[in-house]
């Protein structure tokens, strides 16, 4: 096989082992799988997810694999692209990877799961899941990272993710270096999906995990069939990846940099609001003004929120006439932690979104693009209260975040109340126990039986 930048990378993933893992990231892993868990079965009530099963005519018990939250089997392929669905519906799903690498790479790892004869002990779904991980993340960091990569107009999870899927999927299977190799350059045939849903507040963006889910789930068995993808698919060739979707600031010596340091789940947060990762930090920043100076909402006349070009275009719209759209909105997120104290899956309800008394806070608040800003930047805010006061505020580490991170105990009551939504008390429990001791576990492959009511 010649040597190509897929080669070597493919190379590095067949060679790592669970031993380069440390504790601390392994138990991240964990609380990131779990974490996807509940926010996928949460989101299998989503209408996104209902529409998708009606679409395909899925009834009942009529394959090999599950679809969680849902009394259906279907085929792994269609249940990594449903369960992708479900993950992303809700935007409560993990981000900093591909960016929602939770999403893409658990439901292709599971998917494949479900179809395997022998036992798979738990090191090695551990170990598979990570890679996804690693290498959904390492193409973004390639292709120029996320600002410039999405603000080309792609949408980094169904791009990226793509690969971190196959990645994963290979690794469960097996696949040697070659094999490996080919199910990436395989991927590259199912990368796809842009932000063009931002601008009708449609909700195709869910799409996008589903189908590097099952893009994926597909290439690594293409892959393991014998299939051979295009080894070229990172270089600086007509049709490689980085020529195609990226432009003069990718980077693809960042696929294979330092890799097996700094493992890149490491960077992922897990979200404690259920709208997009923009919006967060001018939600803690609200949060923590009135905390630090003992306001009520009620005490707000005004807010007025400066952002960058790139962030005011993913999230800094007023519009909002679909949960979507309520999804990807600062303002809105702002209005709704004013009106009800916190932005969780009720605040992005139709009910609450068609409240006048959202409206009247939206009224309110301000957004303002800040040229000086990079596109990176956080969000400023500032307040003004009925009697003059100002406050302001920059949260640079949202809560959530690598560097902020939730507790694990409020991560596994986040996925403790979203699975107990839709499964029985025991079935959460059990499916929550599994998971947190999944590397002692000789034989993974039952644990699948819980995802289902």
């Amino acid at each position: 096989m010649v040597e190509t930048m897929l080669t070597a990378l493919a190379g590095k993933v067949a060679a790592t082992d669970f031993s380069h893992f440390s504790e601390a990231t392994v138990r991240k892993a964990k609380l990131h799988i779990l974490d996807t868990l509940g926010v996928s079965i949460a989101g299998a009530a989503s209408i996104e997810t209902k529409l998708v099963t009606d679409a395909l005519a899925l009834r009942g018990h009529k394959g090999e694999a599950s679809v969680w939250g849902l009394p259906l089997k279907t085929d792994a392929r269609t249940a990594a692209f449903i369960n992708g669905v479900s993950a992303h519906a809700f935007e409560l799903d993990d981000s900093g990877g591909c960016d929602h690498s939770g999403a893409v790479v658990v439901p292709a790892v599971i998917a494949a799961l479900e179809t395997m004869e022998g036992a798979v002990d738990g090191r090695l779904f551990l170990k598979s899941v990570l890679l996804g991980y690693e290498i959904g993340r390492r193409v973004l960091e390639a292709a120029g990272g996320y600002e410039v990569h999405n603000g080309n107009g792609w949408h980094s999870t169904g791009t990226c993710g793509t690969f971190g899927a196959a990645a994963a999927v290979a690794t469960l299977l097996g696949l040697d270096r070659d094999g490996m190799a080919s199910a990436l350059g395989c991927a590259l045939s199912y990368s796809g999906g842009t932000w063009a849903f931002i601008h009708d507040g449609g909700p195709a963006k869910k799409l996008h995990a589903g189908r590097a889910a099952e893009g994926g789930y597909v290439s690594a068995r293409l892959a393991r069939s014998g299939f051979q993808g295009p080894l070229s698919a990172f270089d600086d060739v007509w049709g490689g990846f980085f020529r195609t979707f990226g432009d003069h600031r990718s980077a693809p010596e960042e696929l294979g940099r330092d890799f097996g340091h700094d493992w890149r789940l490491n960077r992922c947060s897990i979200k404690p609001h259920a709208t997009c990762r923009g919006t967060h930090s001018a939600i803690d920043a609200i949060d923590l003004m009135l905390g630090d100076n003992g306001l009520a909402s009620s005490d707000v006349a005004t807010v007025t929120v400066g952002m960058s070009g790139f962030q005011f275009g993913m999230c800094g719209h007023k519009t909002v006439t679909s949960r979507a759209q309520a999804q990807m909105s600062l303002p809105y997120a702002v209005a709704a932690r004013l009106l009800h104290g916190k932005v969780s899956l009720a605040e992005l309800e139709e009910k609450a979104w068609r409240d006048p008394a959202i409206g009247k806070w939206l009224d309110h608040v301000t957004v303002r693009v800040d040229q000086a800003m990079r596109d990176e930047e956080e969000p400023s805010v500032e307040i003004r209260t009925h009697d003059g006061r100002a406050f302001a505020a920059t949260v640079e580490h949202p809560l959530g975040g690598p560097l902020n991170p939730l507790s694990d105990q409020r991560i596994i009551a986040k996925y403790t109340d979203l699975a107990g939504a839709v499964l029985p008390e025991a079935r959460v429990a059990a499916l929550r126990d599994m998971i947190l001791g999944i590397d002692a576990v000789a034989d993974v492959r039952p644990f699948t039986d819980l995802l289902q009511p």
